[in-house]
């Protein structure tokens, strides 16, 4: 048996029957990435000698018990690296846990692997990383998404059992999608941003990345909970969120918003789609059209307030305390400016431009102001909406993986690869991506993903509508070829 081509939930019935030990699952990946990473590159850094240690030592009764978790270099990890893809944080060990891998060791998940992605979690296609790119497991000429490529990636190509993305506009379900896997971004609110750092605080949420979707359910399981650090998360009831995978879907309600079937999407991406939604009513669902009419400003909003919160969140990276310093600065304004100038890669620099230009006195009101208020309509749209519906189904992503390097001159082209997820960060709803079909690229195969976006905090209504589809077709089966 392969132990590493297992899912979460068989790895835990072996470790727990006592037919392989977590050491023997930590082997058995660890020969899985020797042997398709140097192609993919989906890791940053592994501390293989200090998962030895905890692995030997897992209590395998705990519901993750022995069970290693890959995490995006976004997370703190304590005595680990967490660089968030960039210059400026080489050199820089996390000196905690973030909540979310405290809850992890608690449940006696082992925190394994910090994976490549987007600098600050900033693009769609994993080329931003300072450190290197990482490749699609399905074509290694082609991207795996962003700004989590690096989880999806590793999880898509069997190099992780499950792993933990952060999602701003799209950057878990976007990525799972063109890797092919099931990524879920929770609830704004339902897991702790503690020890998350912070891209845009008002969007990023912490999900989790698997092979099917109670793997997901079982890492959300884990991570959810209010959290006195975070005074942004919610003290809602945290349910067992595989409880209800399963259950059939009579009465069941879904949306498919008029908005997000447009022209230039790609056509086998559409089939796939629709093709998916007729799949759901054969289910028992009720396909319903809805409508978020202000879907055409959700893209402008968010590279708005996105970005203005980064400008304010990124001014911490000076070199005064941590991470890369200039040498031989002239004085402190000289120290400040070739610090950033040296350490921030130009995409993130672009936004933090564009993040101050839109605070700035004179802009405030014309950018930002009307921007927080378009996004009172949007959420407005999903509540509208779900009034007459459980959950919307979509695309995940207009398009399929494109080639490495086609965008990178492209602002505006790579912006709009999120269309399709960002209303929802915007929102604050709960939305996971799962395979529905693989499109045919040159003799190659590659993923389509299947969006579904749930009501707040119904992550529990969400997954079992997810899980019955996944279970009743077997594109979640297929792995990518060895490279």
């Amino acid at each position: 048996m392969d132990l590493a081509a297992l899912t979460v939930t068989e790895l835990r019935e072996q470790l727990r029957t006592r037919a392989a030990s977590p050491v023997e699952a930590l082997d058995a990946l660890e020969r899985r990435i020797a042997a398709v990473d140097p192609h993919v590159r989906g890791y940053l850094h592994r501390d293989l000698e200090q998962a030895r240690l905890l692995a030997a030592a897992a209590d395998v009764t705990l519901p993750l018990g022995g069970v290693p978790i890959a995490i995006k270099d976004v997370l703190n990890v304590k005595g680990q690296p967490c660089t968030c893809g960039s210059k400026i944080l080489c050199g820089y060990t996390a000196p905690y846990d973030a909540t979310a891998i405290a809850r992890l060791r608690a449940a006696g998940a082992i925190p394994f692997g910090r994976t490549n992605m987007d600098e600050f979690a900033m693009g769609s296609s994993t080329e931003n990383s300072s450190i290197h790119p990482t490749a699609n497991p399905w074509d290694i000429t082609r991207i795996p998404g962003g700004s989590s490529g690096g989880s999806a990636a590793v999880v898509a190509s069997g190099e992780a059992y499950a792993a933990l993305g952060s999602d701003t506009g799209g950057s878990i379900r976007q990525p799972a999608a063109l890797c092919g896997c099931a990524g879920l971004k929770p609830t704004y609110g339902r897991v702790s941003r503690f020890g998350l750092v912070a891209f845009a605080s008002s969007l990023d949420q912490i999900g989790p990345f698997g092979k099917t979707v109670r793997d997901t359910a079982l890492l959300l399981n884990a991570i959810s909970g209010q959290d006195p650090q975070d005074s942004t998360s919610i003290a809602e009831p945290v349910p067992d969120f595989t409880a209800a995978l399963g259950r059939d879907l009579k009465g069941i309600r879904l949306g498919m918003p008029r908005e997000y079937f447009i022209e230039g999407i790609d056509p086998q991406v559409d089939s796939a789609v629709r093709q998916a939604i007729k799949h759901y009513e054969s289910l028992g669902a009720e396909i319903l059209e809805v409508s978020l009419p202000h879907t055409d400003y959700a893209v402008a909003v968010y590279y708005i307030l996105a970005t203005a919160e980064a400008s304010a969140n990124l001014a911490r990276f000076d070199g005064v305390r941590y991470g890369h310093r200039a040498e031989n600065p002239a004085n402190l304004l000289d120290h400040y400016g070739r610090t950033r100038e040296e350490g921030f890669g130009p995409e993130v620099k672009r936004r933090i431009i564009l993040g101050t230009y839109v605070l700035s006195s004179g802009y405030y009101d014309a950018y930002y102001l009307r921007a927080q208020k378009v996004r009172t309509l949007i959420r407005r749209d999903f509540t509208e909406a779900f009034e007459k519906v459980d959950a919307i189904v979509c695309p995940t992503s207009p398009e399929l993986a494109f080639k490495a390097g086609e965008r990178v001159n492209d602002p505006l082209k790579m912006y709009l690869a999120d269309i399709f997820t960002i209303a929802t960060n915007l929102a604050g709803n709960p939305g996971i991506s799962i395979p529905c079909g693989f499109a045919t690229i040159d003799d190659v195969q590659l993923p389509i993903g299947l969006q579904l976006i749930g009501k707040p905090f119904d992550e529990a209504g969400l997954l079992k509508i997810a899980h019955a589809y996944e279970q009743s077709t077997d594109w979640h089966r297929r792995r990518p070829p060895a490279p």
